[in-house]
């Protein structure tokens, strides 16, 4: 479907949700949010999405909007069944955990006491440092095939070839590899596949009637198509091997329904004691002694001093959000069938909506000059014309083919602003920068690492996210180092 198309068909459907809005609406605020949805559905040109809003433990918006089925013309409902991307590994965070007070797995434990037939190289890697994308696996091989089918042993087997990008608990890096071998400990420990355990033990027990694990082949009502936009033109989903929607790192389908009842139960502290779940939602401590703001399967953050608990998926054709604002008693979930939407930006708009405390505050640029060098770097990388020397040994590998990010850029239009977002100080002793890198189609994050040599040991571009973290679900063309 062309984009003229489905900028109509939204354009209908926010004409019919404004007018609704202002007659049955009791409260201005509802249309508010209907209208800052469907202005940024029509934005990002997005043809569905499913939110839930809860407020001091309640849901004060349970609502979809657009198409679940573009082909089949089936508008999204509270009901509709999304795929959760990384927002999955939450839950694989939570089975671990329960495993952890069971006494049947230590977070500091090596990991090969469970697994034992893992490379030498991975010898110091603990569960702790799986949960916290410590472990120094990465992510999967740019050559690894998503379209070849595998048994999870297999898959696993393939993974372990790879050497550490990193020494375990020396840097933070996103890791689904990391996520995935979780699933396979959690079967060695268990004697369950991971799909089954939380089906047991976490989907029944809190309600959560549509959870389950990703399956093609069965027939799920209710079930969302996955679209992506490729030059310019709407697109189904591009097609995984059936194994590689089963895996630990974010396989689940979901309802808005269902991640109500999971948010009831993390506000009542279910299922796990309370000092599990703040050791789940602290910052990872490095080797160094620096903290960065990720725990187990979740991102922390603040807005304004206030806590934010957060973390976004991305997977065929599916963009999935939960935002915990556990100091304002607010969480916002979203879920999309477009793999360019910004989901983060959605859930992070719908708080600001509710709670106008939550608008981020300005944040001067310290230095315009150096953020125009660093713009003129991103140029220069996407254009392969860049000063690898700039670069730590490790960056500079994946920056020396440029070929895929060139194309990847290419497609997202001109680009229309560049904007300093963040600096802190890093791992390895560095600082950390981001930027907002705003292109016609498209906005992105540019998380830039400077160690404490001067050397650029980290440049990852992705799509805009949640504060300050890196979310690589998706292959996309540039995310390196640290």
């Amino acid at each position: 479907m062309k984009i003229k198309q489905i900028n109509r068909v939204v354009r209908s459907l926010v004409f019919i949700l404004c007018v609704a809005s202002a007659v049955w609406a009791q409260d201005p605020l509802i249309t508010e949010i209907d209208l800052f949805v469907t202005g940024e559905m029509m934005r990002q040109r997005t043809p569905g999405i499913s939110i839930a809003v809860v407020k001091d433990g309640k849901p004060m918006l349970v609502k979809g909007y657009g198409f679940a089925n573009i082909e089949h013309q089936i508008l999204v409902k509270p009901e509709t069944i999304f795929q959760s991307g990384s927002v999955g590994k939450q839950f694989t965070a939570m089975a671990v955990m329960m495993l952890v007070e069971e006494g049947k797995v230590a977070l500091d434990e090596k990991l090969a006491k469970y697994i034992p037939d893992v490379p030498a190289t991975w010898s110091g890697i603990t569960v702790r440092h799986l949960l916290t994308h410590t472990s120094g696996l990465g992510d999967y091989p740019q050559d690894f095939d998503l379209q070849r089918d595998g048994s999870e042993q297999e898959i696993f087997k393939k993974l372990q070839a790879g050497s550490l990008a990193s020494q375990p608990g020396e840097r933070w890096a996103y890791s689904n590899v990391g996520y995935m071998t979780l699933g396979v400990l959690i079967r060695k420990v268990s004697g369950q596949f991971y799909g089954d355990f939380l089906a047991q033990r976490v989907f029944k027990p809190l309600g959560m009637t549509t959870a389950r694990i990703i399956s093609e082949a069965d027939i799920v009502h209710n079930r969302a198509a996955g679209y992506e936009l490729v030059k310019g033109e709407i697109k189904n989903q591009t097609w995984v091997a059936p194994s590689l929607n089963t895996t630990a790192d974010g396989a689940l389908y979901l309802t808005v329904l269902d991640m109500i009842k999971w948010d009831e139960a993390l506000m009542a502290g279910k299922l796990l004691k309370k000092e599990s779940y703040e050791q789940m939602w602290s910052p990872v401590k490095l080797n160094n002694g620096n903290t960065h703001p990720y725990g187990f399967g979740w991102a922390l953050g603040n807005v304004n001093g206030k806590k934010l608990i957060e973390h976004g998926g991305a997977w065929q054709g599916f963009k999935a959000h939960i935002a915990r604002y556990p100091d304002n008693k607010l969480t916002v979930i979203v879920l999309a069938n477009l793999a360019q939407t910004n989901q983060s930006r959605i859930a992070h708009g719908i708080a600001e909506v509710v709670q106008p405390d939550l608008k981020p505050k300005p944040i001067a640029d310290p230095d315009p000059a150096f953020t125009l060098q660093t713009k003129a770097l991103l140029e220069a990388v996407i254009a392969g014309k860049a000063d690898l020397t700039k670069f730590t040994p490790e960056v500079q590998g994946p920056l020396k083919n440029s070929d895929q990010l060139a194309s990847f850029i290419k497609n997202l239009g001109p680009l229309k602003s560049f904007t300093f977002t963040y600096k802190a100080e890093g791992q390895l002793g560095g600082i950390r920068y981001r930027y907002k890198v705003e292109y016609t189609e498209m906005t992105l994050s540019l998380v830039m690492l400077v160690d404490k040599q001067g050397k650029i040991a980290g440049f990852g571009l992705q799509p805009e996210s949640g504060l300050f973290y890196e979310n690589t679900d998706q292959k996309w063309p540039c995310c390196h180092g640290g």
